[in-house]
């Protein structure tokens, strides 16, 4: 591992090259010596080691902690086990409140700075990661002394080097959680020959192999990084956190209610009404005896989950959902269907615009952002999944996937290159490879709903038996030996 010396040159040199490269003046370009200065005074005036620094880990990701499930599930299993967390990254959606109660992990805030808003897109891009560089580079030498430092990658760029320079001076452990390769996400925008791209994937590449320890989502990620980029690491896959799981039909209730005050699918037909019943479109509930049961002619509730990024295209889902109402249509004997897609991004509005566009009959569609306690419920209420997730790498895997099987519930997903590793087809679920397909995918399995001696109830019925392990174990088995070995 080279010295903290050696990672400031490096650094330096990444960042004037950048700059020269950006068409920045020499002076601008030499703006990054600046950092250099700046580490040794803030190095020179450390304090030596704090003799229970081993117990201290610092959790970082450069994005939105309360989208950023993995992260959360990393630091409450290390607060688990007795260490003080500190969290670090934006606060743009509320954590899970299991976070914000945890006496042992502490979130600190950064800011998602945005770069100069003038001039070339390069130039104001590089801007950008020169001002996130200076910030994170200034919290993470801030912050009480760490044990270990745990990064998500991506997003990488500048967190990898800046990171990997901090625990250098301050003689902290790094570990990069590999979820993708960040380069192939940029590609999807720019196209994998752009410059930028080819510049993120040499930064990458090169700032990877420094890092302490290496986490990654699967074993063909894990392969890849070993063969490709001489990356040794540990594959930890996504797991359910106890969250997930089936939900009782009194707690499906609760929430269809809450639903309903805001989301028109959730809400009964207005030619329906029953006395001392409190109806939703999927529930009714007597008020006298309280038992809660299940509507008769109810519609089947379908679910996907989307950050509404360019590696998922939700008209594959909205083709085939007008299939299926021709289906319908048609004198097959299948359900309505209440769609629920949740999730933020940058392309919702896109496909908003689009879903408003049809004029379905038998099928409705919601776009909820839903709290993190209320997300798992409606999983666990839910009939089928959809995943149109398509890894920008093909080597990581969909967690909201994870989270449906947590739930025991079945889902149709789209094929990608190591999507065997979860979804196993015909067992717990089915693969398609386009809107026709899944729409066939969905005529086979809601022709017998709400039946469950069909495909759909055999395939919940295996998820129920099949035993599968949780977060908390896997971490304890895959992470925890790997902390305690270096940080007690």
């Amino acid at each position: 591992m080279a010295d903290a010396n050696a990672a400031v040159a490096v650094v330096t040199v990444s960042l004037v090259l950048l700059g020269l490269l950006s068409g920045l003046s020499l002076s601008w370009a030499l703006l990054p010596v600046a950092v250099v200065v700046l580490i040794f005074v803030l190095a020179s005036g450390l304090k030596g080691r704090d003799e229970l620094a081993h117990l201290n880990v610092c959790v970082l990701v450069l994005g939105d902690i309360g989208r950023s499930p993995r992260i959360q599930y990393h630091a409450l299993s290390l607060s688990r086990h007795g260490y003080n967390v500190t969290l670090i990254g934006f606060l743009g959606t509320k954590p899970h409140q299991d976070i914000i109660e945890d006496d042992r992990i502490d979130i600190l805030p950064i800011s998602e700075l945005k770069g100069l808003t003038v001039g070339p897109r390069i130039f104001r891009y590089a801007s950008k990661v020169i001002f996130q560089s200076f910030q994170l580079f200034y919290v993470l030498m801030k912050i009480e002394d760490q044990g270990y430092i745990l990064m998500q990658n991506p997003p990488g760029l500048p967190a990898i080097a800046v990171t990997w320079v901090a625990s250098r001076l301050r003689g902290n452990q790094f570990i990069i959680d590999w979820h993708n390769y960040g380069y192939t996400i940029m590609a999807l925008t720019h196209g994998e020959n752009h410059f930028i791209v080819k510049l993120a994937k040499w930064y990458e590449k090169l700032f990877g192999r420094f890092s302490d320890h290496n986490l990654c989502v699967t074993n063909a990620m894990r392969e890849d990084l070993r063969k490709n980029w001489n990356i040794e690491a540990t594959t930890l896959y996504d797991k359910p956190p106890p969250i997930f799981r089936e939900t009782p039909l009194k707690l499906q209730h609760e929430l269809f209610i809450r639903m309903g005050s805001t989301y028109l699918p959730f809400r009964p037909s207005l030619d329906v009404t029953k006395e001392y019943m409190e109806l939703t479109a999927f529930t009714e509930h007597n008020t006298q005896t309280g038992a809660v049961t299940r509507s008769a002619g109810r519609p089947a509730l379908l679910i996907s989950s989307t950050s509404w990024t360019e590696d998922e295209d939700f008209s594959v889902l909205l083709q085939a959902l007008e299939e299926y109402e021709k289906f319908v249509e048609a004198g097959h004997k299948l359900p309505s269907l209440v769609c629920v897609i949740t999730g933020k991004g940058p392309q919702k509005e896109y496909y908003k615009k689009l879903i408003d566009s049809k004029e379905f009959h038998h099928i409705k569609i919601c776009t909820p952002w839903l709290e993190a306690e209320d997300y798992p419920v409606l999983l666990g209420s839910a009939d089928l999944g959809v995943c149109l997730h398509k890894s920008s790498s093909g080597l990581d895997l969909p967690m909201k996937v994870v989270d449906m099987f947590g739930c025991c519930l079945p889902v149709c997903a789209i094929h990608f290159q190591c999507l065997h590793e979860l979804v196993k087809h015909e067992e717990n679920g089915l693969i398609f490879k386009d809107s026709k397909e899944l729409s066939e995918q969905l005529k086979l399995l809601f022709s017998d709903f709400p039946g469950d001696q069909g495909k759909l109830g055999i395939f919940r019925k295996n998820l129920r038996e099949s035993g599968q392990q949780r977060w908390d174990e896997n971490w304890d088995h895959n992470v925890l030996p790997l902390i305690k070995e270096h940080c007690d």
